[in-house]
């Protein structure tokens, strides 16, 4: 039975398909933008490790972008919708830098360790050319394949024969076709598709580069002779296969491989320069606890890395809590302008503000000598460097610490302090058994990261007193250093770069930052059981 009534219809408005509503298609569109831009991103990629032959890690972007794209483009799985991207980018910035430093570690990866064995050889080889008579001459144009300042360098040059122009590099030498090349009267190209040709003064600020360039060819490797011309000389040192060992032509000397150090090594224990990457196991560990030159400063390191952090630490907190307290009682005129004036030194960079207090303590014009009209080397003796920059410490890091412990007081009722003052408990009672407890509750946590900081801080040394001073017969360990400094200086000195010995070392800090911040976290723990 219908029924029909009089009057305009009052029919009600059905509601727009999910897909037509404007907040559905903008998420449509950011979603397809953000896809989109991974899959560039992944094809950005894939080129340099296909060309790289890592197959494993070309494999798992494969893997990843096509997990991304099911994931993302059907309606299922929600929750990973969510969980996704946190997970990628903790596996990009956190683990995988940990693993990667954790493998470097049984490695001897470093400078003069970087390649592989045949890549030795190569350079072994290449840097031992010399012309010789007859060696053959060619016209050199140096180019580069990006800034004329910076770019890899690139020798353009142009057998006279045939006047083929071919490129060359650290890899060897490539033709380039003619049609993308033009060649000068002299024979030197003056332009080259892909390549930047440099100018006479560009070339001259790279003049000991391009000295040091050389192109391996199968009879040495072709060598600058000045800008303008090029040779290629004979090897002096050539690899024997029959041997595995590196042969000196002239002296007959040989310098046999020793896998297990990645290196060609004489009959008397001296090595190449130039070896290459291999695993040595717990090699670069088994150095730090075993060399003398290594284990004592070490240990007297760890130490000192100790005191300083415990003393930045607990300085900062005490000071910063003292005046958080004195700031919190009611009865404080103009406490937000005292504490704005008391977290400048927060507010400061603090690369500069190291700067300026190093400059501080100078001792003939430094402010700290001047002020108080003495004439102390701060930076002269352990005692007094190791004071100063724990004092630096204190000024830095006593705003962060006032600042956590204002809003810890903030969060305490005031009740719990009028309760005990009721009960007869003294000012000094009521802080020490409620307002203390409560707050080390809270702060535990803050303070266990700041040790952590503190134990690697390597700005607060570096920039101040550069690990000063230095004993007599070790300037490579000195009395401030702490272990962070002292690996940067140990590992990339004037020894060269030791990667694989710095993340030894680094596994090393973390374990004990790791322990003691376990080991405080169940302290915590305990704490939170009594007060809760």
């Amino acid at each position: 039975m219908s029924i029909m009534l009089d009057g305009p219809a009052t029919t009600q408005a059905r509601p727009a398909p999910e897909d037509d509503r404007p907040g559905r298609t903008s998420g449509s569109l950011i979603k397809i933008v953000l896809l989109g831009l991974t899959v560039a991103i992944a094809v950005w990629a894939a080129f340099p490790l296909a060309e790289n032959r890592a197959w494993t890690g070309l494999a798992v972007l494969t893997a990843t972008t096509a997990g991304l794209l099911y994931l993302y483009l059907t309606p299922r799985h929600i929750p990973l919708k969510y969980l996704a991207p946190g997970t990628i980018l903790l596996i990009l910035f956190q683990v995988f830098p940990v693993l990667y430093t954790a493998s470097t570690a049984f490695t001897n990866f470093g400078d003069g360790h970087r390649g592989s064995k045949d890549e030795a050889v190569v350079a072994i080889q290449a840097a031992s050319v010399t012309q010789v008579p007859g060696s053959q001459q060619y016209a050199l144009t140096v180019a580069t394949t990006g800034d004329p300042a910076t770019g890899p360098l690139v020798f353009l040059i142009t057998d006279p024969a045939t006047r083929q122009v071919s490129a060359g590099d650290a890899d060897g030498l490539k033709a380039v076709p003619g049609g993308d090349v033009t060649v000068g009267s002299t024979g030197r190209v003056t332009s080259a598709s892909g390549y930047t040709v440099l100018t006479a003064g560009q070339a001259g600020l790279r003049s000991a580069e391009i000295t040091a360039l050389a192109v391996p060819t199968p009879g040495g490797a072709i060598r600058s002779s000045g800008l303008s011309r090029a040779y290629e000389g004979r090897a002096g040192r050539t690899y024997d296969g029959g041997c595995d060992c590196i042969r000196d032509t002239t002296t007959g000397r040989t310098w046999t491989a020793d896998e297990s150090a990645g290196a060609f090594v004489d009959a008397g224990g001296e090595r190449l320069a130039q070896g290459w990457k291999v695993t040595i196991g717990f090699g670069n560990f088994t150095r730090v606890l075993t060399d003398p030159a290594i284990a004592g400063p070490f240990l007297r390191t760890l130490v000192w890395n100790f005191g300083f952090a415990i003393a930045s630490t607990g300085g900062t907190f005490v000071l910063g809590l003292l005046l958080a307290m004195a700031l919190h009682s009611p009865r404080v005129q103009g406490r937000t302008a005292y504490r704005v004036l008391l977290v400048l030194p927060y507010a400061m960079p603090s690369f500069a503000m190291l700067l300026v207090w190093r400059d501080m303590f100078n001792t003939d014009f430094g402010l700290i000598n001047n002020l108080f009209g003495s004439d102390v080397d701060w930076f002269g003796g352990s005692a007094s460097a190791r004071l100063a920059v724990i004092l630096v410490q204190l000024w830095l890091g006593y705003p962060y610490m006032f600042l956590v412990a204002t809003g810890a007081l903030q969060a305490i009722p005031r009740e719990l302090a009028e309760a005990s003052r009721i009960d007869g408990a003294s000012a000094w009672g009521g802080f020490r058994r409620i307002t203390l407890p409560l707050l080390m509750v809270a702060l535990t946590p803050l303070l266990i990261s700041s040790f952590a900081f503190n134990f690697n801080n390597f700005n607060a040394i570096y920039l101040t007193t550069e690990g000063a001073p230095f004993p007599a017969d070790n300037p490579a360990n000195g009395a401030t250093d702490l272990l962070i400094t002292y690996t940067y200086r140990i590992a990339f000195g004037g020894g060269g770069a030791q990667y694989g010995y710095a993340a030894a070392i680094s596994i090393f800090i973390f374990l004990i930052v790791a322990v003691v911040s376990a080991i405080s976290f169940r302290r915590t723990r305990h704490l939170e059981e009594v007060h809760s």
